[in-house]
């Protein structure tokens, strides 16, 4: 199996560069826009211990439809010019929650460039706070 590989490798040498490129581009990606996830659990540690702070990033619509207890809704598209509203909270972890943890990452690595030093995504986001069973409120 492993002589197979090595074949592949030497007869088909730009497909097996562009696999470790593209790899080595997702990785780089990754650890620039945050890649600090906690899990669910870690999330209502810092909840119950640290007074953290949900900031929610879904839209409206997705977010009236079932939320963290005690979020706070700020759309990915309106994070930028609603910072303010989070100033308070710079000393406290933020939890940054999205629709299956893909975006958070990002939103995370805005806050962080503002000063938000505890700055967390959810791991999974909603999808995976769902999938533990975990309540949520619906307005």
């Amino acid at each position: 199996m492993i002589d197979q590989l090595f074949e592949f490798v030497q007869n088909h040498p730009l497909l097996v560069g562009a696999f470790v490129a593209v790899l080595a581009a997702w990785l780089a990606y990754e650890l620039k826009t945050g890649n600090h996830g906690v899990s669910t659990s870690e999330a209502t540690n810092l909840v119950n211990r640290d007074d953290a702070v949900i900031v929610d990033i879904r839209d409206e619509k997705e977010f009236r439809a079932g939320h963290i207890a005690g979020a706070r809704n700020i759309p990915n598209n309106r994070l930028d010019d609603r910072l303010s509203e989070l100033d308070k909270f710079k000393d406290k972890p933020i939890v940054v929650v999205c629709k299956q943890g893909q975006t958070a990452g990002t939103a995370v690595g805005k806050l962080t460039g503002a000063g938000f030093a505890r700055a967390v995504k959810l791991k999974g986001g909603m999808a995976q706070w769902q999938a533990d069973n975990l309540p949520v409120v619906k307005k």
